[in-house]
């Protein structure tokens, strides 16, 4: 139906977007606190970049991409996630060059094919932050601590930090053997992709949704038991810096992320209210991940957040965001000499971001009147013959019910005043 939206897309209505600027904006200012600077990424990409970079054994490279062939035959794909972009921009563009460490925020849209769901769609939002070059555990936790402060700055409570290590790959190897032997007389039990993974990525069977494999991977040896003394050695640090900052966590040795590119340190802040949709963000190091699309090794931090998630949790817990103010002032004519005279009064008052509002629908000067009201406008000036011959008019205060004569000449200054002093 062509006035109905794609499933899985849906509309952001002009009642509900200021919700989004309110999180965007304090995301964006967070983030340049800490340094970070703006990135903006294409919507799609060459699909062989989120093949080698998320990861040919993870749900998102095998089921969920959009993927498609441009008209020059090269297959394209809608970005699933933020990361893997980012990462090609930085090769591309240079900026292991740059002063190190590069960082970087975003705020995009992502498209993934997977079932539509409270707070989960197919295409959509989140905000990201990826630190590239620098490998202590200093900079884990400050790309942990910036979520923390941007949760405490909008009042979520009852959030909780989940932090585990997956290790570096050659300790992961060591690690993918002791699991295969653990589940080799289980696989047969176990879904049709946790048996494919057995042989190709068996560390991505601990992030199988499937119950049955949930149950069968419980009893699993632990990752984070079986890493290496470099790697135990990290991860004891971040969580040394997480404790010093005051930032609560809980070692989850369960948590293996669903991409590939993931090493070392890996995280999620999980909601524990009830009715919320669990797991509100979640990001990790990726110490591989430039080597494996074409750069030099460096190491790399980051994190997703989820807006539609954020939103929900936020209205769950009650926070309220502040509403855009209403229009300053609302100016009624009556007749076509007032109505030019409100065209220039509405432009000077504009040109010193008064926030004017003026009849566009030849409406009545009651039926205006009526829709000063309904927008909620703090003042109103009403034109007609006798204001525009004595040059004054009345300017009401539609929250007191105050009125005060106002020469039109000076309206634009007292109006500023008025804005300034916030009150007639």
């Amino acid at each position: 139906m062509l006035t109905k939206a794609p499933r899985g897309t849906r509309d952001i209505l002009p009642d509900e977007v200021y919700k989004w600027n309110y999180v965007e904006k304090e995301f964006s200012e967070l983030c340049k606190r800490f340094g970070y600077k703006e990135i903006r990424i294409p919507v799609f990409e060459h699909t062989e970049l989120f093949q080698r970079g998320v990861g040919n054994t993870t749900d998102i490279v095998q089921k969920e991409m959009y993927t498609f062939l441009d008209k020059g035959g090269r297959s394209i794909t809608l970005r699933p996630e933020g990361t893997a972009g980012v990462v090609r921009s930085y090769i591309e563009h240079g900026m292991s060059s740059l002063p190190q460490p590069v960082k970087l925020f975003y705020q995009i849209s992502a498209y993934r094919y997977e079932k539509v769901q409270a707070g989960r769609y197919r295409e959509f939002h989140q905000f990201g932050v990826e630190l590239l070059g620098a490998k202590s555990p200093s900079a884990d936790a400050e790309v942990i601590s910036i979520l923390a402060l941007y949760f405490d700055r909008l009042g979520i409570k009852n959030l909780e930090l989940n932090i585990n290590s997956i290790g570096c790959p050659e300790c992961r190897s060591k690690y993918n053997e002791i699991l295969k032997d653990y589940l080799k007389d289980k696989i047969d039990s176990m879904c049709p992709t946790c048996q494919d993974r057995y042989n190709r990525n068996p560390l991505r069977i601990l992030d199988c949704k499937e119950e049955k494999c949930q149950e069968v991977v419980k009893n699993a040896p632990s990752l984070l038991d079986h890493i290496c003394d470099e790697c135990k050695k990290h991860f004891e640090a971040v969580l040394e810096r997480l404790s010093i900052m005051g930032i609560p966590f809980n070692v989850d040795k369960g948590i293996v992320r669903g991409l590939d590119y993931y090493t070392k340190t890996v995280f999620e802040f999980v909601s524990k209210n009830i009715g919320s949709q669990g797991t509100v963000c979640g990001g990790g190091r990726y110490d591989g991940l430039v080597e494996d699309c074409g750069g030099a090794p460096t190491p790399g931090i980051g994190f997703a957040l989820g807006v539609e998630r954020l939103l929900l949790e936020l209205n769950s817990q009650g926070i309220e965001i502040p509403e855009p103010e209403a229009p300053d002032i609302y100016i009624a004519s009556i007749g076509n000499k007032a109505d030019l005279i409100c065209e220039k009064l509405a432009w000077q008052l504009r040109e010193k971001n008064i926030t004017c509002i003026k009849d566009i629908m030849d409406r009545s000067i009651k039926a205006q009147m009526k829709y000063a009201d309904k927008i909620g406008a703090r003042y109103v000036l009403v034109l007609g013959d006798n204001e525009i011959e004595s040059n004054k008019a009345e300017l009401r205060d539609m929250e007191t019910g105050d009125t005060k004569v106002i020469s039109l000449d000076t309206l634009v200054d007292r109006l500023v005043k008025i804005k300034c002093e916030g009150s007639l």
